[in-house]
């Protein structure tokens, strides 16, 4: 029997989900005068619920009865199709019903804690789903599919039923009937292994499918399904970084050069010198072996980072894409050593301008690119619109963090419409983990547990999918490999998880995330041997196959080495809090990786040949920096006028939108928020954390990144994120000498030799910097193929691909926490410095993009004067020398001395003639909007001027000004006036987009 329960807003109370459907409408020119009506609403199947129990339900616990009323009645009761009482006939104007509904198979976490809460009132528990109810008015027949596909649901994991539901049942899934497959591959040409590759959604290369043919035709017979899926997940790009881990032969205008494992030869190498360098003095733990990289914080605890991508299933169904990458990053903290408490987030969005409609005509892609070939056209097929998924990404972080009790700390949003296809979702958690705790060691003859969230068809492919290119089929052939998490589910893993940590009931413990089963297996017994049976596997539902049981990227799974005297009394810890744990096989000491159903081999592979049985494959990499074109600066510039149109722009405007929706207080620990200030909304240079409450000692996170200099030279790109992301660390008052970097490189199609070279040449950068600046590198992940192509309407192929993307991540320290400081300015009087050399470097600047310039010098780095100018700005702050500090970066000195004067309330008079700049930077708009490296605006009390000045003697400095209390930002040149604005004005223009 099926019952529906909606849920509507009491008479008189907004509603909320109507009002924001109308208003997006609006935004995108559907519908102008468009009326609607919503609810939410739950199918329940039972045979044992009553009228009066669907009474209580409604009453008691699936509606508010302060803001809200319910209705009930079985399904296809006319009643449950009125329209709510609140709306009025108009005349019979027609009314039309759309129910969405998640379609079968994909998670709705809403409905498991649904039947629990039921089963906790004692209640017959029934099978739950829920949908969203929608009545609408004053709309065009025309324009009703396009509400139905770009607002109300998503193809990928969605359905629209329009007018009343018709259903018999709501449970999912029938019995599976146990076949062994084999695959043929002794007959293929390279052309059938190809078509094969892609069929099955392997996106293998054709080098490893004649591998996997010779080596079985070697064995006298055929691979299964699973064992050609297992070589599948674990040979993928994301899982073995083939491309940046393989050989390459690398030119550029340098000569030639050989790697036998580039990202070991560069990024990785540079790390190991580090750490020989310092000998004893070495202060990191693990690095590029575990989950997440690992450093000293104390003496009873380590810290560790990590971030990871999600950014193919982010463009097919961005809430579900975003969620479950920070519920992935989340278990990489609590799979790193024995299990590290996740202590906040970091989230990084790269998005096309959610203004796309009004940017159509003849729009290059960036007009800093020095020869623009390539135009956007109006919304490709299969493409969401750039509003929707930055919203979506947006609320599937927030809400998974906010439900876990994790603050999301720091951040950045990008724009560039090479986002367009292809959106960049860079998740991230910092976790903390006691130092005897740090490493971990599956033993011969451990049990396999499995904990957590049950299996299901959600994720399949998932780690072969993120090799693949999108296209504007992609949605539709993929869409399985995207997943909608449950973060209640996983913090139960967690608490669960970190409790038997300490409780010593675990050898070791993984995630189980990219490649399922596969690779959270594989991985842990590569050394041993592992025998798996699959029928244990806990399942969402009947009617999985033995291999969708191994390769599901269902989310909230671990999975742990345990001993077989330590299983009961895990099991007893995982029933106590409601988490389900299954012994699902066990290491096996016999080199192999065998997979059993029922008793019946299914797989049974070599871990030698699993994990290094993939054929080395050389590719061709090839770098020429483009030409610098001169940048001819106007005559006449309207300074004030070009300074509001920085504030405004997308990159450089307020996020506090985004910023609003994160809870960043929680856990307690949160010393320098992301907003910060008098009235706390001004940008934040990073966050500072207290990890251990009990202590002063203090973490600090930052990031760095500009893809715009990437059109330019990839190598300074990479220097110039490298110098940001450490140089945001230095301005709290983190110590340069113990700050450790994290790259994550998310690239187009590799396998063009100049995007390959391009990748190369920012890989060389990371290692240079690194080596002299003395920062490790410690984790990183690589994100390929993020190139998006659909057919016109001329039946031309055309091809999106992102502007190579380079975010580095930066985890500094601070001993006491009580010396950080923030950007905002503190009191009338002060006196300003600036640090450091500023060059005419406005090459893809936020100058050049409101000027309409191309050309000019991209931003470098001095390596040896930024390890100086960073030590000694550190010195400064240690000695409370500094009452506030903002790094130049996006839009230079003009900026942030504006978003230091609205921050904290105070004007300031500024004199840029007495900057220090090198001879070719005369130019006031130079001297004002250049972007150069290794800068900082520092507020100095006057009293400790001359102190500050001696300490920084070594270092290029000048005092340019002080700051006042007339709330006025007053900029001179040579004594002329060239800024005069108030800071009420700049802080109206920099949150102007706040309305999105």
């Amino acid at each position: 029997m099926l019952w529906e329960i909606d849920i509507l807003p009491r008479q008189g109370q907004p509603d909320r989900a109507a009002q924001r459907l109308a208003h997006a409408a609006r935004q995108l020119q559907l519908a102008d005068s468009l009326e609607v009506a919503s609810a939410r609403g739950f199918l329940l199947q039972s045979e044992d619920l009553s009228s009066e129990h669907l009474k209580i339900l409604a009453r008691e616990l699936l509606a508010d009865p302060v803001v809200e009323t319910a209705r009930f009645a079985r399904l296809g009761d006319e009643a449950l199709s009125a329209p709510p009482p609140t709306w009025t006939d108009k005349n019979g104007s027609t009314v039309e019903l759309l129910h969405v509904l998640l379609k079968p198979g994909v998670m709705d976490p809403v409905a498991p804690s649904t039947e629990q809460a039921i089963a906790d009132f004692g209640l017959p528990r029934p099978i739950v789903r829920t949908l969203r109810k929608y009545w609408l008015r004053g709309l065009q027949t025309q324009d009703l599919e396009q509400l139905r596909r770009r607002l109300l649901a998503n193809d990928a994991i969605e359905q629209v039923v329009q007018g009343p539901l018709a259903l018999d049942r709501i449970d999912l899934g029938r019995p599976y009937h146990f076949e062994l497959r084999t695959v043929d591959l002794a007959g293929l040409d390279d052309a059938g292994l190809m078509a094969l590759s892609r069929k099955r959604q392997l996106y293998m290369q054709l080098a490893e499918l004649q591998t996997i043919q010779k080596h079985f035709a070697g064995l006298d017979r055929q691979p299964t399904d699973i064992e050609l899926e297992t070589l599948a997940q674990t040979w993928s790009e994301h899982c073995s970084h083939k491309t940046l881990a393989g050989r390459i032969a690398y030119q550029d205008e340098r000569g030639e050069r050989r790697f036998e494992n580039m990202l070991h030869e560069t990024i990785f190498a540079a790390t190991k010198q580090l750490r020989e360098r310092w000998g004893k003095q070495d202060w990191c733990v693990s690095v590029f072996r575990d989950n997440a990289g690992v450093v000293r914080f104390d003496d009873k605890f380590n810290v560790c980072f990590k971030v990871e991508t999600h950014n193919h299933p982010s463009a097919l169904e961005p809430y579900g894409g975003a969620n479950t990458g920070l519920g992935g990053v989340i278990r990489d903290t609590l799979g790193t050593g024995m299990g590290a408490k996740p202590i906040c987030s970091t989230d990084v969005f790269c998005f096309a301008p959610p203004d796309f409609e009004s940017r159509i005509e003849d729009r290059v892609l960036s007009s800093q690119i020095p020869n623009p070939k390539s135009q956007i056209p109006n919304l490709p097929p299969g493409v969401l619109h750039p509003r929707r998924v930055m919203q979506g990404v947006v609320e599937g972080v927030r809400d998974y963090g906010n439900r876990m009790g994790i603050p999301t700390v720091n951040g950045a949003v990008f724009f560039d419409e090479r986002y367009l296809g292809n959106p960049l979702v860079f998740c991230g958690n910092v976790g903390l983990l006691p130092r005897d705790k740090s490493f971990k060691e599956p033993l011969a003859n451990d049990l396999i547990v499995a904990i957590g969230g049950r299996t299901g068809r959600d994720g399949i492919h998932g780690a072969t999918f993120s090799s693949a290119e999108l296209t504007h089929e992609s949605e539709e052939l993929s869409g399985g490999a995207v997943q909608i998490g449950n973060a209640i589910e996983e913090k139960k893993v967690a608490d669960v998880l970190l409790t038997a940590r300490d409780r010593g009931l675990f050898t070791a413990v993984t995630d189980c995330g990219a490649g399922g089963f596969s690779s959270a297996v594989g991985e842990m017994g590569e050394d041993i041997g592992a025998e798996v049976w699959l029928e244990r596997a806990p399942l969402k539902y009947e009617g999985l196959s033995y291999t969708e049981i191994w390769i599901s990227e269902s989310q909230e799974r671990m999975v742990l080495a345990v001993s077989e005297e330590k299983w009961s009394e895990l099991e007893k810890l995982c029933h106590s809090e409601g988490v389900e744990a299954t012994i699902i096989g066990r290491f096996m000491p016999s080199g192999r990786l065998v997979l059993k159903y029922h008793g019946e081999s299914v797989g049974d592979l070599e871990m030698k040949y699993l994990h290094k049985g993939r054929p080395p494959v050389v590719r061709e990499a090839r770098y020429a920096p483009p030409p610098t074109a001169p940048l001819v600066l106007p005559d006449r510039i309207d300074y004030g006028n070009t300074l509001l149109r920085i504030l405004g722009s997308l990159n450089v405007a307020s996020k506090e939108w985004v910023i609003r929706q994160y809870d960043h207080e929680v856990q307690g620990g949160s010393v320098i928020k992301p907003l910060v200030g008098v009235t706390n909304d001004g940008p934040s240079d990073a966050a500072v954390v207290r990890p251990v409450l009990r202590s002063q000692r203090g973490i600090v996170i930052a990031c760095g990144m500009n893809p715009r200099y990437g059109d330019f030279d990839t190598y300074h790109m990479a220097a110039s994120a490298i110098d940001e992301a450490i140089r945001n660390c230095v301005a709290v008052g983190a110590d340069p000498s113990r700050i450790a970097l994290l790259d994550n490189f998310c690239w187009g199609d590799c396998q063009r030799p100049e995007t390959l070279g391009s990748l190369v040449r920012a890989a060389l950068a990371c290692r240079d910097l690194s080596l002299v600046l003395e920062t490790p590198f410690i984790s990183g992940k690589d994100s390929l193929n993020n190139e998006f192509s659909y057919v016109d309407a001329k039946r031309n192929r055309v091809t999106i691909a992102i502007p190579s993307t380079l975010l580095i991540s930066a985890l500094g320290q601070v001993g006491n926490v009580s010396r950080c400081v923030t950007m905002d300015f503190k009191q009338p009087g002060s006196k300003l410095f600036i640090i450091g050399q500023t060059k005419a470097e406005l090459g893809g600047s936020h100058f050049g993009l409101v000027q309409n310039l191309s050309g000019g010098q991209v931003p470098t780095v001095d390596p040896l004067a930024a390890r100086a100018t960073f030590a000694a700005v550190h010195s400064a702050i240690h000695a409370g020398l500094v009452a506030a500090c903002h790094d130049l970066s996006e839009g230079g000195l003009a900026v942030a001395a504006a978003e230091m004067a609205f921050a904290g309330g105070f004007g300031a008079e500024i004199e840029v003639a007495n900057m220090p700049v090198d001879r070719e930077a005369n130019h006031p708009a130079i001297r004002l909007f250049s972007e150069s490296n290794t800068r900082f605006l520092c507020e100095v009390p006057s009293e400790k001027s001359r102190e500050f000045g001696k300490l920084l003697a070594d270092i290029p400095h000048a005092e340019i000004g002080r700051v006042t209390d007339t709330a006025r930002l007053v900029v001179g040149d040579a004594g002329i006036a060239i800024i005069n604005a108030g800071i009420d004005v700049l802080k109206k223009a920099w949150k102007a987009p706040l309305d999105w």
